[in-house]
């Protein structure tokens, strides 16, 4: 019945056979429209404004968890061969993960406040071009992988782990894909030994071979440097802080004064009734087209804010994570007022952002390793691995440039008083 090969910057040649069940599944899924969108969503957002070989899309990525999947079952079949009959509901679940991403991925997630798991769980269960397919293969097998995707819940948990754990396929690619499309070093992993220490433990958990430790160890290493270095980058903190104003300032407009087509009207002012249709329109093409429009013609706030994103007219964000809650609160106040004296709307152009990133979380899934005689959680043996357990916070206070001299005289003034 033929193949079709997909040739990955980062994985060559993707070859899928049509004679073989699963893979033959996989071409199906691809060829919907539900996948075929995801060619329209940025893997990274608006990373692009910062990283500017930032344009992978999550359709790209998803190919590449997939390839990682496949690959991964082949290691572990060659230790315990009745994997392969969760094949299909492996190849499905890598494939469609993201299926249920809006516009700009993660930034879509807080532009608009929804949460992609629970739209690729719906859309798996509703839309005919996936569940068809899906239930053809084996009955109640789009209920399966929406539960997987969902909820976590898989009937294999090696299966489950390779799709969501805190070594999964999805982790793995991303990880080495932004950092190919941004430019950084800082995501080159020991792939090949990584997936060549994948194993069984005896309760059929996923676990990994000892000879591995080091290759997992720098896998953690590079995804808290990644998180720091890209994903939150002060520029990236910016300009999603600027997409969520730019929805959350049309949706207090309202529609009286706001223009949207009729997609964006409902994802805009009635988000809880979407239709699988109206959230499979909304896409970087459609969201991108109303930023325009708003900077052209809309109200003078979203022409404001809209315009500092298209024309990368960027706010500046000044660190503020050694300090307390209290004090930057204090010093979100005086970014409002200095702006307000600069004749800026300071709701415009002033705002706190922080983060938590926590390199490796030792019961949220933690990393066994298994020799064949002992079974040790990966934190008990590795100091490097204990000290990325530990939760770090990052936090921007935002604001516009022509105030920049006047805070950050503040907070040195405050780093040195803290020195003495």
């Amino acid at each position: 019945m033929g193949s079709r090969t997909y040739h990955d910057p980062l994985h060559g040649a993707i070859r899928l056979d049509r004679d073989h069940p699963a893979e033959a599944l996989a071409i199906q899924l691809i060829d919907t429209p539900p996948f075929q969108r995801l060619r329209r969503i940025r893997q990274l957002g608006p990373a692009y404004l910062t990283f500017h070989g930032a344009e992978s899309s999550r359709f790209t990525h998803s190919l590449g968890v997939l390839q990682l999947a496949r690959r991964a079952l082949g290691e572990l079949n060659r230790r315990q061969n009745d994997l392969e009959r969760d094949a299909g509901l492996l190849y499905a679940a890598a494939l469609l993960h993201d299926v249920g991403h809006g516009p700009l991925s993660h930034s879509g997630e807080e532009m608009y406040g929804l949460h992609h798991e629970q739209w690729s769980a719906r859309l798996i269960r509703e839309h005919p071009s996936l569940k068809e397919p899906l239930d053809a293969m084996e009955a109640g097998m789009a209920d399966a992988v929406a539960d997987l995707l969902e909820h976590g819940r898989c009937r294999n948990p090696a299966i489950k782990a390779l799709v969501s754990s805190q070594l999964d396929c999805d982790r793995l690619d991303y990880l080495l894909r932004d950092s190919y499309s941004t430019g950084t070093s800082y995501g080159q992993l020991d792939l090949e030994r990584i997936l060549a220490s994948l194993t069984l433990a005896p309760d059929g958990q996923l676990a990994l071979h000892p000879k591995g430790l080091m290759a997992v160890e720098h896998y953690l290493v590079v995804r808290n440097l990644m998180y720091r270095s890209v994903y939150n980058h002060r520029l990236n903190v910016v300009c999603n802080w600027l997409l969520s104003r730019c929805v959350a300032v049309a949706r207090q407009l309202g529609p009286a004064r706001v223009w949207a087509d009729a997609v964006m009207q409902r994802w805009l002012w009635h988000p809880q009734e979407l239709t699988l249709e109206e959230f499979l329109g909304n896409d970087d093409h459609r969201t991108g087209y109303h930023l325009q429009r708003w900077r052209e013609d809309g109200p003078a706030e979203l022409q404001e804010l809209c315009g500092r994103l298209l024309d990368r007219r960027l706010l500046k964000a000044s660190d503020v994570s050694s300090l307390g809650r209290e004090r930057r609160l204090e010093l979100l106040a005086l970014a409002r007022r200095l702006s307000e004296q600069e004749g800026l709307r300071a709701d415009l152009c002033c705002g706190l952002q922080s983060q938590h990133n926590r390199g490796y979380h030792p019961y949220r899934g933690g990393l066994r390793l298994w020799d064949g005689h002992q079974l040790t959680a990966l934190e008990q043996r590795s100091a490097l691995v204990r000290s990325l357990s530990t939760t770090s916070e990052s936090a921007w206070l935002i604001h516009p440039p022509q105030i920049t001299a006047t805070l950050r005289q503040q907070l040195a003034l405050e780093a040195a008083g803290e020195a003495d």
